[in-house]
């Protein structure tokens, strides 16, 4: 029998502890009895604890009373945590059960309480990409990676956001049992083995604007609507009313991106968008977005998203959903 523990606290994430729980719970339909998961929640508080949606759940064990060496120790994520770090006697017992733990390691962004507990130096992780630059800040040492949906670095692992334990439990089910058990408990769950691309593909994808009355701010604005136009330096630099060299060089100043790459993610965003909302060919939309043509779209996508045009607006629009949906008796 695997043992598999979830650290869980006022505010965590509701679905960062039962996707988990239920891809192993849901694997034991398929397995021995021998060879089956147990599964137990461990709590910073007593009682019942309050998740981020209001739910409340019962957890097995108080942290400080909790002393296994669990197969799998896994540390939740929400909201709370960017700002309201668990206490330091949790911590101290995290960095102990960890030890003891043949893997550990956190979902969403569980990350910050494992780095808060000095277990994640000069390691490769993920979080959420919202907290990825809270991580990196937090620990300086570890190599985050932005654009993950999970990571393995030894016996640490660690997930992007919410449904990405989701994933990640579906990765350990396969190290553990094989592909077939994984791909079993998947189809039961109807959700994806592996997932085509990274996190890019669910996150805003533009860069923050510079400051609104920056001459930088103004070409932003003018770069998003003449989408399909000439957006080259020399352009851009004449919008600004600066020098190529002078304007190259403040743009990546106060954007951290080049004016090329602020332009290419525009366009991918811009062309997210209409996937997500309309029907129209792909060559449309690479000519509306200011790409040459279908294939220059498809390289684009590729590169920066890790998946195809057709591939998102499979699974995000809103268009190829409701065509999916079966017709009501009678219609």
């Amino acid at each position: 029998m695997l043992s598999v523990a979830v650290l869980v606290f006022p505010g965590v994430q509701a679905l960062d502890v039962f996707g988990p729980t239920d891809v192993f719970s849901e694997a034991n339909r398929f397995l021995l009895p021998e060879a089956h998961y147990k599964l137990e929640l461990i709590a910073t508080e007593r009682g019942a604890v309050p998740c981020s949606s209001g739910v409340r759940i019962g957890a097995d064990h108080y942290f400080e009373e909790a002393a296994d060496a669990w197969d799998l120790l896994l540390v939740a994520g929400g909201p709370s945590l960017v700002n309201e770090p668990l206490d330091d006697a949790l911590h101290a017992w995290l960095r102990k059960a960890s030890q003891r733990a043949r893997r550990f390691g956190s979902i969403c962004n569980g990350a910050l309480t494992l780095a808060r507990a000095g277990l994640l130096d000069n390691r490769t992780v993920t979080t959420h990409w919202n907290d990825a630059g809270a991580l990196a800040a937090m620990c300086p040492t570890a190599n985050v990676e932005f654009d993950r949906i999970f990571i393995q670095d030894g016996n640490l692992y660690t997930s992007a956001g919410v449904t990405a334990g989701i994933d990640l439990s579906l990765y350990l089910l396969a190290q553990d049992h094989g592909p077939e058990i994984a791909l079993n408990v998947a189809k039961r769950l109807v959700v994806f083995v592996q997932r085509a691309g990274g996190q890019s593909q669910f996150s805003p994808y533009l860069t923050p604007y510079a400051e609104a009355s920056s001459p930088v701010a103004q070409v932003q604005q003018y770069v998003l609507g003449h989408l399909n136009e000439d957006l080259s330096v020399e352009v851009l630099a004449s919008v600004a009313r600066m020098s190529k060299r002078n304007f190259a060089r403040i743009f990546v100043r106060d954007t951290n991106v080049t004016p090329a790459e602020f332009v290419e993610s525009a366009r991918i965003d811009a062309a997210r968008v209409m996937l997500e909302n309309s029907s129209v060919p792909l060559k449309t939309v690479a000519f509306q977005c200011g790409m040459r043509d279908a294939d220059h779209l498809r390289v684009a996508f590729r590169r920066k998203l890790g998946t195809t045009p057709q591939q998102y607006r499979s699974h995000f629009g809103a268009v190829s959903a409701k065509a999916k949906r079966p017709a009501k008796a009678g219609a």
